[in-house]
């Protein structure tokens, strides 16, 4: 069992790729052992897709030795207002 929560995963991630937009869910009923996240990053801009996840990767990289499983969708901030107009 991990013992991460939704909020320290959520403030590492801010603070490192200086995010526009966070979700971050905890998919294990509260025991932080597995996690899904969407990430908007302006860091990710130019990056390919297994950059972008070899990025939080990196920046999780003690963190996931104990989480079970994070899936994550790592895009700009330009890609997400592209997404949201979609809905619109």
């Amino acid at each position: 069992m991990s013992s991460y929560t939704v909020q320290y995963i959520t403030d590492k991630l801010k603070q490192e790729l200086q995010t526009t937009h966070l979700e971050v869910e905890d998919m294990s009923d509260g025991c932080g052992a597995k996690f899904n996240a969407l990430i908007v990053s302006d860091k990710f801009e130019g990056i390919p897709l297994l950059g972008r996840h070899r990025m939080v990767n990196q920046i999780l990289a003690t963190e996931l030795q104990t989480i079970h499983a994070f899936t994550m969708k790592t895009i700009t901030s330009k890609q997400y207002q592209d997404l949201r107009d979609k809905k619109s």
